[in-house]
């Protein structure tokens, strides 16, 4: 019997969850799958969002519901959505977006940049200086959000083709990774500058990944060795080294029982707290018979299935890491599983805590610095279509007596940048006030990697 599991919620949601993101205060935020609604899952008070519970967060504006989107968690917690491949059941590459406060769950529309006429099936990223940097699906324009005012500024000179079906994938650098998916046989990838606003090539990827004539490619996964897993829709899979600037071949992706090609052809991907790759595969382009699969830096293993895997292709999943360092995943059903996996994460990944004040109070705003504060990695991938990145610090606290967790509110992290090694970054975090008072264990969080406890007292 394999040690990793499948389990689902024991409380499931009444909705198709479909995206889903982890917001800053430790709950996560879920849309009914092409609706309107969105809803929140609540951890109990053992830390278990398997035990979780569900409440309404909202409605995005009148005229909205998108399917297939570019989102993001900002550095002041705010979540916000823009494009849409389909919305209100209708194919049209919407320009619509949105963004949600956490503080009241109320969601506001907000303007694509000036000019665009499509979004759609969107990538997005938040990149280390914590702007927003979003697509247009169908030309070769990104822009760069500026989140105070809610409008944006273009960016991205010299994108040698357009965006459709392409992900981007953070580096420790800084930099933006893309694996061109519109130039036909061509094998090239694309990095972005944030500090000259422009692309250039990335070299050859060795192998073709992107399926032709759909354009589809797999996610493109940091690990925290500091290599990039880029997976193909074609089977084929090659590894990007960012500091060599070098790519190399990568095992293919296994059959079948049927003797059909896996493949991830827009399918999740989750990085685990072992550093272990987990993926959502199928059968051909769109193929039906989810098999998950586990990169251990060598080879693809395979690991159990999920009840609906059987009857889905790869692309009805969406995974987000939870700070226990399990995976969820969504697939706009109302069956919601949580993945745990076998093997345990590296202390040195862990963030470091290297300041906290030694009393927090309720709702009064505390500063904390440390190192790795943002994990390693985004955690989470897909690509265009859904981005559920978790590269920011959560703060959980455990009250000595009742041994109950509870999540600060963080916001505002000095830098959203991942591997960040011995720089010492801060973030800003508010003790909520259902925390218990008391002796406590603070620890930060990311990706599901939790630091060395530190003592503190709650007031």
């Amino acid at each position: 019997m394999s040690a990793q599991t499948w389990t689902p919620l024991t409380n499931q949601p009444k909705i198709g969850a479909s995206t889903s993101l982890l917001l800053t205060d430790g709950r996560v935020l879920v849309q009914d799958y092409g609706a309107r609604d969105w809803w929140t899952l609540t951890p109990d008070l053992t830390g278990s969002y398997l035990n979780g519970t569900w409440k309404r967060a909202g409605s995005l504006p009148k005229g909205y519901a998108p399917v297939y989107y570019a989102s993001a968690v900002l550095p002041d917690g705010r979540v916000i959505i823009q494009g849409g491949e389909y919305n209100l059941e209708l194919e049209v590459w919407t320009t619509l977006g949105a963004i949600f406060a956490p503080s009241n769950n109320k969601w506001a529309a907000v303007a694509a940049p000036s000019g665009w006429t499509t979004v759609g099936d969107a990538q997005s990223v938040v990149l280390a200086n914590g702007t927003f940097m979003v697509a247009d699906c169908c030309t070769v324009d990104e822009a760069l959000l500026d989140a105070a005012n809610l409008t944006y500024a273009p960016t991205g000179a010299g994108k040698a083709d357009i965006n459709d079906e392409e992900g981007w994938t953070l580096l420790p650098n800084g930099k933006v990774l893309t694996v061109d998916a519109n130039c036909g046989a061509c094998l090239s990838s694309e990095i972005y500058n944030p500090a000259s606003g422009s692309w250039s090539s990335a070299g050859s990827t060795g192998v073709e990944l992107i399926d032709l004539p759909t354009d589809e490619v797999g996610p493109a996964v940091l690990r925290p060795d500091g290599t990039v897993l880029a997976t193909g829709a074609t089977g084929h899979n090659a590894i990007y080294n960012p500091k060599k600037n070098k790519w190399s071949a990568a095992p293919d992706f296994p059959k079948n029982s049927k003797g059909l090609q896996l493949v991830m052809a827009d399918a999740p991907a989750a990085v685990l707290p072992d550093g272990n790759v987990l993926c959502m595969t199928s059968p051909n382009v769109y193929g039906i018979g989810v098999e998950f699969l586990e990169w251990d830096g060598t080879n693809f293993n395979p690991v159990p299935d999920t009840p609906n895997g059987p009857q889905e292709p790869s692309y009805y999943g969406r995974m987000l890491v939870l700070p226990t360092g399990q995976i969820m995943l969504t697939d706009g059903s109302k069956d919601v599983e949580i993945y745990t996996a076998a093997g345990a994460a590296n202390p040195a990944w862990a963030p470091v805590v290297t300041s906290v004040p030694s009393t927090l109070k309720h709702g009064a705003t505390a500063t904390l610095s440390g190192m790795q504060l943002n994990g390693l990695t985004q955690g989470a991938f897909y690509g265009d279509d859904a981005q559920s990145a978790t590269n920011y610090p959560l703060i959980r606290i455990t009250n000595v007596a009742t041994g109950h967790v509870f999540y600060a509110r963080t916001f505002n992290p000095s830098s959203m940048g991942v591997a960040t090694g011995s720089t010492v970054v801060t973030a800003s975090f508010e003790v909520s006030t259902k925390t218990e008072r008391g002796p406590s264990q603070l620890e930060v969080v990311a990706n599901g990697i939790a630091s060395v406890p530190v003592s503190v007292t709650i007031q």
